[in-house]
């Protein structure tokens, strides 16, 4: 039988002393048909671990529909991790950070009037024990006792950056032993002294998150844990990007020599990310420390390995330092040749008020409720009242999360916008039907805003009167098909622009079946999806300016686009280029 076990300051591994050299892949974040390829290509770098968190939320969009197949089979990538001849750490959180949607925690959950979040309180807890179980069963019998690959599971996440009840951290204790798992138990904190203590308990490993001064963040956590082994398990070589800011990188030469010290130090260490992978579809997270700032949908994270599975600079540089401490492979990743270009056009066309009614179901109310009170976790939504305004008006709510579009009988009015900190806006004399499109843009994943409802914010004014008789239809996007309906009775002819809000539909033949870059720069702000699959958001204001496009979704033959265009595209023209865009980095 494998063992994994700590003894004194070693990490122990069939009975000899272990140094983890891990790295992050995130399986959520990635096609399953190329976890095996980015998992090769971390032990071609000299990695002897994979980590990945678990993202409770989308395995449990709603309260009792576990989902753990396709893209969420963790069963199959942690074998596909052990057939790669390598060990894995899993961390399920239930918090997970990660910049994913709520942290990875469910909206659903926080609709439980007087749920005590990341604590100790009976209704939480209720559902964390009911996650876990359901997590914990598939990793048990992949720990490295029953001849599997799983040699650490993380407890929490960052939590002395959080909370400091104990109880609670020992209640996951339970609940985690309780179903199995046997191997060594960890957590994880920024080396500060109150959050190393505030984030575990006694029996459990603590580790530590960072990207620099290596020497000076291992002295700190020896200092609150003076035997076991040092990990830095979160070695931050990269970082993520947000709307309207720069495309982060770091230097290759600071993150090679800070590895080079944890290593040297005899410090096990699990790269974050190793390769980011993508927030498809509405996944992404936020931040909002008084601006609200929506995360990109790449998650290239300046990762060894990029959004693409390339290997960059980094990843050599990475290679070399390993291979002074641990065996590295002869073998060497074959370099990507640059993706196909060619262009296409989007020919048909449909506006989302005209298709609105095929895509959900209306329901009404006095005043407004929080679309997660309609159980509406993602997306968007639309909303509608009459006014009857003969003077200059002012529309006004208390919040709005996080987008909102407004019209009057059809025309557009304008934008409130949450990164702006907008509530109001001013309308011209009219009487007829206020429309209203919503984006939830994704939610806060740090912080104390973890969990707020979104929506438009009530009660709605206008000129300091409530506003009432509201109509609300969560858009179901989730399938195309009613949309696709739409369009399919849309005259075909190729639109010199696209007006927002509008779905747009082309074909195109792809070339192979390597991954595609999509050019996303002239167009405004929206969604795309090919072949039912959401590539994610895009938006004018960068520094994204391309979408990754996973090989494994494209087909032979005939394959489909749709466009959501929120505001305005100066052009129907489909451009996929051959280098992907993240933008600018700060100078």
């Amino acid at each position: 039988m494998s063992t994994f076990e700590i003894d004194g300051d070693d990490f122990v591994a069939n009975g000899h002393p272990f140094q983890i050299i891990s790295g992050a892949i995130h399986y959520f974040r990635v096609h399953p048909d190329l976890w095996a390829d980015r998992i090769h290509k971390a032990r071609l770098m000299g990695l002897n671990t994979i980590e990945t968190y678990v993202p409770w939320n989308q395995h449990e969009p709603q309260c009792g529909s576990w989902q753990q197949s396709g893209w969420l089979d963790l069963g199959r990538f942690l074998q596909t991790v052990a057939d790669e001849g390598m060990y894995a750490i899993v961390r399920p959180g239930p918090y997970i950070c990660a910049e994913w949607d709520n942290g990875g925690l469910p909206a659903w959950l926080f609709a439980q009037p007087g749920v005590g979040i990341r604590r100790n309180e009976p209704q939480f807890m209720d559902a964390v024990s009911g996650y876990l179980k359901k997590v914990l069963a598939i990793v048990e019998p992949l720990q490295i006792s029953n001849g599997g690959p799983v040699i650490l599971v993380q407890i929490e996440n960052e939590y002395g950056a959080y909370g400091d009840d104990s109880s609670y951290l020992e209640a996951l204790v339970s609940v985690t032993r309780g179903a199995g798992i046997t191997v060594p138990l960890t957590t994880v904190d920024q080396p500060q002294s109150d959050m190393l203590e505030n984030g575990s308990v006694p029996g459990l490993l603590k580790t530590a998150s960072f990207g620099s001064r290596s020497m000076e963040r291992l002295a700190t956590l020896r200092e609150h844990q003076p035997t076991g082994p040092l990990m830095c398990s979160e070695f931050w070589n990269g970082w993520f990007d947000s709307w309207g800011g720069h495309h982060h990188v770091t230097s290759v030469a600071d993150s090679a020599a800070d590895l080079d010290d944890l290593l040297a130090a005899g410090a096990s260490v699990n790269l974050y990310m190793f390769h980011g992978g993508t927030n498809f579809g509405f996944t992404n997270g936020a931040n909002d420390k008084g601006v609200y700032q929506p995360v990109v949908t790449s998650y290239d994270y300046d990762a060894p390995l990029d959004e693409a599975g390339n290997p960059t600079a980094k990843y050599w540089a990475f290679r070399e330092v390993i291979a002074k401490y641990a065996d590295v492979p002869d073998e060497k990743p074959v370099a990507a040749a640059p993706s196909a270009e060619f262009t296409a056009a989007l020919t048909q066309t449909v506006s989302v008020l005209a298709v609105a009614d095929r895509l959900g179901e209306w329901s009404h109310h006095d005043e407004l409720p929080t679309l997660d009170a309609l159980g509406h976790y993602s997306g968007l939504a639309l909303y509608t009242t009459e006014i009857d305004a003969t003077e200059p008006a002012m529309l006004e709510f208390d919040d709005i999360r996080d987008r909102a579009y407004v019209f009057v009988n059809g025309a557009r009015v304008g934008v409130l916008a949450r990164d702006h900190h907008d509530r109001a806006i001013s309308l011209a004399p009219s009487r007829g039907t206020l429309t209203i499109l919503l984006e939830d843009q994704g939610r806060v994943d740090y912080g104390s805003r973890i969990g707020e409802p979104k929506g438009l914010i009530g009660p709605a004014r206008l000129n300091g009167e409530r506003l009432g008789r509201w109509s609300i239809l969560p858009l179901a996007l989730g399938s195309l098909a009613s949309v696709n309906s739409a369009l399919n009775e849309a005259p075909v002819g190729a639109p010199g622009w696209l007006a927002g809000p509008i779905f747009a539909r082309g074909h195109f033949t792809a070339p192979d079946a390597r991954d595609l870059f999509l050019d996303t720069s002239r167009w405004g702000k929206g969604a795309v999806w090919i072949n039912g699959f959401c590539l994610g958001r895009y938006w004018s204001r960068g520094p994204q300016r391309t979408l990754f496009v996973p090989g494994p979704i494209l087909t032979p033959g005939d394959n489909e686009i749709v466009v959501l265009e929120l505001e305005t595209a100066a052009t129907s023209e489909v451009c996929f280029v051959a280098h992907p865009d993240l933008g600018h980095t700060e100078s």
